[in-house]
């Protein structure tokens, strides 16, 4: 009985029932059954024409499918209406966006290779820039060089312009011997304008000629005043000209620099018109790409909308034509039934066959039961409708008659049947509950264990930077160490070196001044002279006791050796040779303590160098297992997100499976017991209880 179902009337998108012509042969006969129990038992009158009441409702009935067909044609002619104006609305858009999309393309490619472009004109313009402005500084040192140059020369031309007219003035007032006799600065200046300017040798003999004559000066001042004149006109046009060329050198100046700062105005402003409008196309280039975006996800969406619209007008438009096919063999068959029932054939052949008023009578009780009984059931449909129960229902309303001990094997199979899913729904409301809440820890302790995860690799990458440093910093550090005791053994080696010299050449030094003071002391200290060296106070005395004995006075003086001298050269020499001796016992103490230095530098060095280098091997080895374990723990991570994603899908299918089983536990408890209830009141109102 579970699953049998009873044949329902078909629904339609409209929600308006469709009968078939079975479903109004039924119903035509439920009719008939419900006019022949409408028997007045009080009274014992039967009641109008049954078949009449049929065609009445039969009547009615076509009224009003009629009418709900002028009602669905209405709402069928503005759903078509929608779809074509829609349609066309959507078609407008999706084609306008389609033309729009290639042109945003277009405009949005058109700006971003001009914006690129810009950026080129502007270094363009920038190297204009720095090229105008090293024009400007190298033609303005140009121009001081030069002006520098002209004022030397211009000043020059002037001192001897103003040198040749004061010769000339003197000599044509008859002054030359005066001004020949005087040797000033004017007189120089001429001398050296004889020697340097171009001029004929005869123009310059004569000319150096009378320079230098004195005081016997016979005058021959017209050939002299004219050089000089001649001289004097030439400079002045040549001082001219320079001083036209130093005007127009100025003017050309002038006009360079003018010229450079307009173009370096001009690269100035286009450098900041470039800039500002590729900062204008930065946000250009920012809206047509969110145009272009929204204008292709609005075509996207448009297009999916569009062909729905399409495919729900067509599957409605075969919806309406089925409607309409149904509707017509629904008003045939009705009207049909009509002509049959209206027949006078039919009318006679109903009056002999339809049931008694004392029939009825009879039958009134066993009606009176089931309508109970139907009450009963339909009480326990307002927590919701069972197929189950309404097939009792349907069973009960049914006229064939019979008894009514296969409703009541119904009724007791469907209790058993409510009882038994009541006990499945409690036992997978347990089964959900448990089940939910270990997912739901699983997943709880999974993302915790990511967390730690996340955390515990942020804290291993911080050690790793932090050996990285002190690995590099010790790297650093016995680099250095090295180099320092390379600079250390290269300045022991050199110490060392200089010492050897040092020594070799005091030693040098020491036997060189005791091979002197020994042959000083063969000569005058004979005895002395086999000692390796002999004390002042020796020498002192020996040369007082070999003092010369008187000369004979018949001869030469006798001869006298220089024993005080050679004293104190002795002495000197004795000096000396200490002072060496203690400056080689210096050194040696020096470079003994020198060598200790070294070599307690060598020994601590190579200790930290060992410390370094082992400290070093164990912070890389460290770094290396420490990178080992966060790809470990990377790794792990991703397995247990994954698990995490997994946990979460069979937490989601748990909530899909129980969430409504959780949420309507009770109320359907309670309709079941509401079931189970009615079915039981049911079952005692047909075996006869009150």
């Amino acid at each position: 009985s579970r699953h049998l179902v009873s044949k329902q009337p078909k629904f339609t998108s409209l929600g308006i029932i469709v009968l078939s012509t079975m479903q109004v042969t039924a119903l035509i006969l439920a009719l008939m059954m419900s006019s022949a129990s409408a028997v007045d038992e009080s009274k014992g009158q039967v009641a109008a024409n049954p078949i009449r009441r049929v065609v009445n409702l039969l009547q009615d009935m076509q009224k009003k499918v009629e009418a709900e067909g002028k009602k669905e044609k209405e709402l069928f002619e503005k759903f078509m209406c929608y779809c074509k104006n829609g349609a066309t609305e959507l078609e407008a858009a999706v084609g306008a966006a389609g033309n729009k999309v290639p042109k945003l393309e277009s405009s949005l490619a058109g700006a971003e290779a001009l914006q690129d472009q810009l950026v080129k004109d502007a270094a363009t313009a920038k190297l204009a820039v720095a090229d105008a402005k090293q024009a400007m500084a190298k033609a303005t040192g140009l121009r001081e060089k030069e002006n520098t140059i002209f004022e030397k020369d211009s000043a020059d031309y002037e001192a001897n312009i103003a040198a040749l007219k004061k010769a000339i003035a003197a000599i044509e007032s008859g002054m030359a011997g005066k001004f020949l006799q005087t040797r000033s600065s004017t007189l120089m200046a001429l001398q050296q304008l004889a020697i340097n300017r171009d001029m004929s040798s005869a123009d310059r003999d004569m000319l150096s000629a009378f320079l230098a004559q004195g005081t016997g000066y016979a005058p021959r001042s017209g050939d002299i005043v004219g050089i000089l004149k001649q001289l004097l006109e030439t400079m002045e046009k040549e001082l001219a000209d320079m001083t036209a060329a130093e005007e127009k050198a100025v003017k050309d100046f002038d006009l360079l620099i003018a010229a450079k700062n307009k173009e370096l105005d001009a690269n100035t402003n286009a450098i900041e018109s470039k800039t500002e409008r590729w900062a204008e196309l930065g946000l250009e280039i920012v809206e047509l790409k969110e145009d272009l975006d929204d204008t292709k996800k609005a075509l996207g969406e448009n297009q999916v909308f569009l062909a729905e619209i399409a495919k729900s007008c067509s599957t409605k438009e075969e919806e309406w034509n089925q409607r309409c096919k149904v509707r017509a063999e629904e008003m045939l068959a009705i009207g049909e039934t009509i002509k049959i029932l209206n027949d006078d054939d039919a009318l006679d052949l109903f009056k002999k066959t339809l049931p008694t008023p004392a029939f009825l009578q009879t039958r009134s009780s066993t009606i009176n039961m089931r309508r109970r009984a139907i009450q009963v059931l339909k009480s326990a449909r307002q927590h919701g409708s069972d197929p189950h129960l309404d097939f009792i229902v349907l069973s009960l309303s049914s006229k064939s008659g019979g008894h009514f001990d296969k409703i009541v094997t119904m009724i007791d199979e469907m209790v058993a049947l409510l009882t038994r899913e009541q006990v499945e729904d409690e036992v997978k409301k347990a089964w959900c509950g448990k089940t939910m809440d270990k997912a739901e820890d699983e997943q709880k302790a999974l993302e915790r264990k990511v967390a730690d995860l996340v955390t515990a690799q942020d804290d291993g990458k911080d050690t790793i930077e932090t050996l990285s440093d002190e690995i590099e910093a010790l790297i650093d550090g016995i680099k250095k160490l090295d180099k320092q005791v390379a600079e250390a053994n290269e300045q022991r080696h050199e110490e060392n070196t200089e010492y050897k010299e040092s020594m070799a050449g005091n030693v040098a030094a020491k036997k060189l001044l005791e091979l002197a003071k020994d042959r000083l002391a063969q000569f005058y200290t004979p005895k002395l002279a086999k000692g390796a060296a002999a004390s002042l106070a020796d020498v002192m005395m020996h040369s007082a006791s070999m003092a010369a004995p008187p000369p004979p006075p018949e001869t030469w003086g006798a001869y006298q050796k220089k024993s005080e001298e050679s004293g104190g050269v002795v002495m000197m020499l004795t000096i000396m040779i200490k002072d060496v001796d203690k400056e080689i016992t210096e050194s040696k103490v020096e470079e003994e303590e020198a060598q200790k230095e070294y070599e307690t530098l060598i020994g601590d060095s190579a200790m930290k160098r060992r410390r370094d280098t082992q400290s070093l091997g164990d912070k890389e080895s460290s770094k290396a297992d420490l990178e080992e374990v966060l790809h470990r723990m990377a790794k792990e991570e991703k397995s247990t997100k994954m698990e995490v994603v997994a946990t979460a899908e069979r937490l989601r299918d748990l909530h899909m499976e129980c969430d409504w089983l959780l949420s309507n536990f009770q109320v359907r408890k309670e309709a079941r017991s509401g079931e189970i209830d009615a079915l039981k009141n049911a079952k005692a109102v047909l075996s006869g209880a009150e």
